[in-house]
């Protein structure tokens, strides 16, 4: 298994998250269960920032990033979204789906591990093309 390294999440970040979690656990059908219960761990293991400190290779909430699957050998390019924005033709993976849980709060060159559906996978951070607190987006 790849050591974790810190990951780190902003606070508007964090309350929005907190309250998808809520949503989802009173709303949501079961099968969701397990995803919301791996964004949760994610959460509680996070350092909070303030939105202005974040350093800006690290993976917040609407960020764009460019991976590599490190068995496949492909990149992709995805944003980060909340649920009701996803649109896989665009690349805006829901922060439920298991990459994109996976992928939060890390930064450009960290290696990270998850169960998806049909395998484990194994990525890298490339590079974070678009991060909305870099250009003074606080509030997205």
């Amino acid at each position: 298994m790849v050591k974790q390294t810190s990951i780190y999440i902003t606070k508007t970040d964090r309350e929005r998250l907190g309250a998808l979690v809520e949503l989802v656990r009173e709303q949501g059908e079961r099968e969701q269960f397990a995803y919301i219960n791996s964004l949760e761990e994610e959460l509680e293991l996070a350092e909070i920032v303030e939105p202005k400190d974040i350093r800006a290779d690290i993976i917040t909430m609407r960020s764009k990033v460019r991976l590599k699957d490190l068995d496949a050998g492909e990149e992709m390019e995805y944003s980060l979204v909340f649920p009701t924005e996803a649109n896989s033709g665009e690349g805006k993976i829901s922060i439920l789906a298991p990459l994109a849980t996976a992928i939060l709060g890390r930064k450009s060159g960290d290696t990270v591990e998850f169960q998806a559906p049909a395998r484990l996978r194994r990525l890298k951070v490339l590079d974070v093309l678009y991060q909305p607190e870099s250009t003074g987006d606080y509030n997205l």
